[in-house]
């Protein structure tokens, strides 16, 4: 692939809730754990929604174990799913054709709440 040249899509950001947490796999766990703390017992936030995709999953896991650790009564609510994104690679030299690479991304969504969630639901 070093004879193409990877083209950058713009990102169609969807909003950010008050209450939503999007976890990437370079941000400090640190960081993340006191600030959902922080909306649950100062703002008073019911409900927090931590959200990650690929690498960051398993720091998503890690960082919903230790805030229901320090929070205690926490219900918990896991959704898991898998997103389709499609890579497009333009050639540098000429004589040779773009290239389309999808690729399957997982996506973990955790909701912990201080009142009952779903109780149906499977996570």
């Amino acid at each position: 692939m070093d004879r193409y040249q990877k083209v950058e899509k713009p990102k169609s950001e969807s909003p950010i809730n008050d209450n939503e947490i999007r976890i990437t796999s370079q941000g400090a766990i640190r960081n993340y754990i006191n600030y959902a703390i922080a909306l649950l017992q100062e703002k008073q936030a019911k409900e927090i929604v931590l959200k990650a995709m690929g690498q960051a999953i398993s720091k998503t896991v890690a960082i919903a174990e230790i805030i229901k650790k320090r929070v205690p009564q926490l219900h918990q609510d896991t959704a898991i799913s898998s997103l389709s994104i499609t890579d497009v690679w333009n050639p540098i030299e000429e004589g040779l054709v773009p290239v389309e690479m999808t690729r399957h991304v997982s996506m973990i969504s955790i909701t912990l709440s201080t009142g009952e969630l779903n109780k149906n639901s499977a996570g």
